[in-house]
């Protein structure tokens, strides 16, 4: 293998361990920090909690799913796998519905810091942050289980899907 190889290979899991770490870590903070939040009334905690989920997405999550996409066509590219075969398309299918479960999670976790910090307590969260927080919930669960399988995807690399 040669050295440039190796090197997109290993940067493109350790981007990948990024993208699920930061992830499952927003998912668990966030969601702990909004339930402790609730039965302690603590609306500082929660604005906290929130506003580290909107940085940490920025700052690990958004840059890693940029060098994801890159890094994979680079890989392709390097091995010689065709961009468009029955594994390719599976792939970029699950990283697209990944996007498109997390592009809205962005806007919802940036409204859900917003409206926190406009109100003074947990009480006076209004109907609609409670909304959007079941909705983020609700998104993260097709994205994780898209990820799991891209894991598999790029681990097996099944040669039913290779086109190989």
């Amino acid at each position: 293998m040669s050295d440039a190889l190796a090197f997109w290979k290993t940067a493109h899991v350790v981007s990948a361990a990024v993208l699920f770490g930061t992830g499952l870590g927003i998912a668990f903070f966030c969601w702990f920090g909004f339930l402790r939040a609730l039965r302690t009334g603590d609306i500082a905690g929660l604005r906290l909690v929130l506003r580290l989920t909107v940085l940490a997405d920025a700052w690990f999550t958004a840059p890693a799913v940029v060098f994801q996409g890159i890094s994979g066509l680079v890989l392709m590219e390097m091995l010689g796998w065709p961009l468009v075969s029955p594994w390719s398309i599976a792939v970029w299918s699950l990283f697209i519905l990944t996007g498109a479960c997390w592009l809205p999670v962005i806007v919802m976790q940036i409204r859900l810091s917003r409206e926190a910090d406009r109100v003074p307590s947990i009480e006076a969260l209004p109907a609609r942050f409670h909304r959007w927080f079941r909705l983020w919930f609700e998104l993260g669960i097709p994205a994780f289980a898209a990820v799991v399988l891209l894991f598999y995807l790029m681990v097996a690399k099944p040669l039913a899907i290779l086109g190989s």
